[in-house]
């Protein structure tokens, strides 16, 4: 009928009625929410996790030992990562050699070799067998859980690992006034410079009280015409032994309660001089000298760890378990100069990075960690 007609029209246009007013309100609230600041929700997107890749070994460093653990983890298919550092400490990547003239006491190098490029030779062979290199700097590492994380400086890379190598070396302490004739007649490494021809027959110049000034004093006197010992105190920390043996070589004299103030050179732009001032009086002397050999002490560089690992109580090295490169972080390895107060040779130093990255095979074999074929020799 026409009364049931109208009454299906009139609830189909109460439906569409409804449909349009919450329509209407859907979009008011939208339009509210727009255009009111508290209901806006102004917060910056959040960005994605990093993706964080893992490794099984990463090695920080890149003088001999580094490279030395670079070479033999690489043969042994272990991929490892190395953090060559840019500019760490000041030093260009390859470390303290990459600051001396000829290297000439490496085997294998009967000419002798640049510093900078025996480095150099050190990296392209680590490179040739399978090591990634970052040069980046490592700013710190977190041991208190496994797998250890690693952070590059200024937000770069970072890692985790099950071993880290610490090879991070060693910095010699020196005094600002011989930076103008560094490694043009000044060093901090008698063994590996006193042997120059430049020094041969010539006064040298040793900074220095502790035993190790005195045992480059005596090195020295196999090539100069006489070394003098510079000291700032009226008496020499040294062991009386090195002292008697020091005050009998008719070739060492001694300069006590003076320290060096200037230095000068010749038409070539080598070292020919030094000033020495006196520490009570302020008197000066000048000294002839072709060499100025700082010998007050090294500095191993471990500020990045953070106090994790066990430090020597007077210097700060790297302890290690006797005929061992492991410290006191199972897992962590130390190699080098960093760990080595005595010899702080290149020979030396690779040395113990082999034998860090057969610890470091051996450790991961026990943890189950999976990897190929053993290291062959």
């Amino acid at each position: 009928s026409l009364f049931s007609q109208n009454c299906k029209k009139s609830k189909k246009e109460k439906q569409a009625s409804k449909k349009q007013k919450r329509q209407r309100s859907t979009k008011y609230k939208q339009t509210l929410k727009t255009n009111d600041p508290k209901m806006t929700d102004t917060s910056p997107p959040q960005p994605q996790e990093a993706q964080i890749q893992h490794e099984k070994v990463v090695i920080i460093g890149s003088g001999p030992a580094a490279h030395t653990a670079a070479i033999y983890l690489a043969r042994a298919e272990l991929s490892p990562l190395l953090y060559e550092g840019f500019l760490a400490g000041g030093v260009a990547a390859g470390g303290q050699l990459t600051t001396t003239t000829d290297v000439e006491n490496f085997p294998g190098f009967p000419e002798g070799i640049n510093g900078y490029e025996f480095t150099e030779r050190l990296r392209q062979q680590s490179t040739r067998f399978g090591t990634r290199i970052l040069t980046e700097t490592v700013a710190k590492v977190d041991m208190s859980q496994r797998p250890f994380t690693v952070y590059g400086e200024n937000h770069g890379t970072v890692v985790t690992t099950d071993a880290i190598v610490i090879a991070t070396g060693a910095t010699a302490r020196r005094l600002p006034v011989g930076d103008r004739y560094w490694q043009r007649g000044v060093s901090a490494c008698a063994v590996c410079d006193g042997a120059a021809p430049v020094f041969r027959k010539k006064p040298l110049v040793v900074v220095g009280g502790g035993d190790s000034s005195l045992e480059e004093a005596l090195f020295l006197t196999k090539f100069a015409s006489k070394v003098i010992v510079v000291h700032r105190r009226d008496t020499l920390r040294a062991s009386k032994i090195m002292q008697a043996r020091a005050k009998r070589n008719a070739k060492i004299e001694f300069l006590y309660s003076h320290e060096i103030v200037d230095t000068h050179g010749d038409e070539r732009g080598l070292l020919s001089g030094v000033v020495a001032q006196n520490v009570k009086t302020g008197e000066q002397v000048q000294l002839a000298a072709a060499g100025l050999f700082f010998a007050i002490g090294h500095e191993p560089n471990v500020k990045f760890l953070n106090g994790q690992v066990e430090l020597d109580k007077h210097d700060n090295y790297i302890v290690t378990q006797p005929d061992s490169t492991a410290t006191s972080v199972p897992g962590v390895f130390a190699a080098g100069d960093v760990q080595d107060r005595k010899w702080r040779q290149a020979i030396t130093a690779a040395g113990t990075g082999a034998m860090a990255a057969l610890e470091v095979e051996a450790f991961l074999a026990e943890q189950d960690v999976p990897q190929d074929d053993a290291l062959s020799q």
